[in-house]
C-alpha cells in the first residue's frame, strides 16, 4: 500500500510571514496539530505545530498575532513521498519520533500529509498491505518515548 493511498489531501499550508492567530485558527478549522509552512511555489519549506505556537506564546511573553510562523517553525523536517510504501513511512515515524509526515513530490512541493491517525484508520479496516496494529503501536511507542534532555549543572 502507497502513501498517496492513505494521505490526506488538500492540506492546510501557511508561509513563513503568516502570523501565529491565522495558523492556529487554520488548526482548529482544519481540525489538526500542524500546518506546512511552504515558500510562493508550494515547497515544503518547514513546518509550525500546535506545541510550537503553544511554547512561543509561554515563552516570549507576546501576543501570537505578533509572532509569524517563521519565527517558531520546527526543524528538521522529516517527509515522504506519495509512492512510497506504507511501512517505509511508519519506519521514518518511528525513527525520527514524530506522529505526522508532509508529503511531497519529487520537486518538494507539498501534496498532502500523513498522520498516525491515516495509518490507524486502515489498520482497521485491514487493507492489503496496511501496517499491522502491533506496527502502528509499536510506532506510537516509540513516539512516545521521552527524549533524553540535557540538564545545564
Amino acid at each position: 500500500m502507497k502513501i498517496q493511498n492513505i494521505m490526506t489531501r488538500p492540506v492546510g499550508f501557511c508561509q513563513s510571514d503568516t502570523n501565529l492567530a491565522a495558523v492556529a485558527t487554520m488548526m482548529c478549522d482544519k481540525d489538526c496539530g500542524i500546518i506546512p509552512l511552504v515558500d510562493s511555489k508550494q515547497k515544503l519549506v518547514s513546518v509550525i505545530t500546535d506545541r510550537d505556537i503553544c511554547l512561543a506564546v509561554a515563552s516570549k511573553h507576546k501576543k501570537a498575532e505578533d509572532m509569524t510562523a517563521g519565527e517558531v517553525k520546527s526543524g528538521p523536517v522529516f517527509t515522504c513521498k506519495p509512492d512510497d510504501d506504507v511501512k517505509k513511512a511508519l519506519g521514518i515515524m518511528r525513527e525520527k519520533k514524530v506522529r505526522r509526515l508532509p508529503v511531497v513530490d519529487p520537486k518538494g512541493k507539498l501534496v498532502g500529509i500523513v498522520s498516525l491517525n491515516d495509518f490507524a484508520l486502515v489498520a482497521e479496516e485491514k487493507r492489503s498491505n496496511a501496517p499491522t496494529a502491533a506496527e502502528i503501536l509499536n510506532t506510537l511507542k516509540s513516539i512516545c518515548e521521552h527524549r533524553s534532555v540535557a540538564i545545564a549543572a
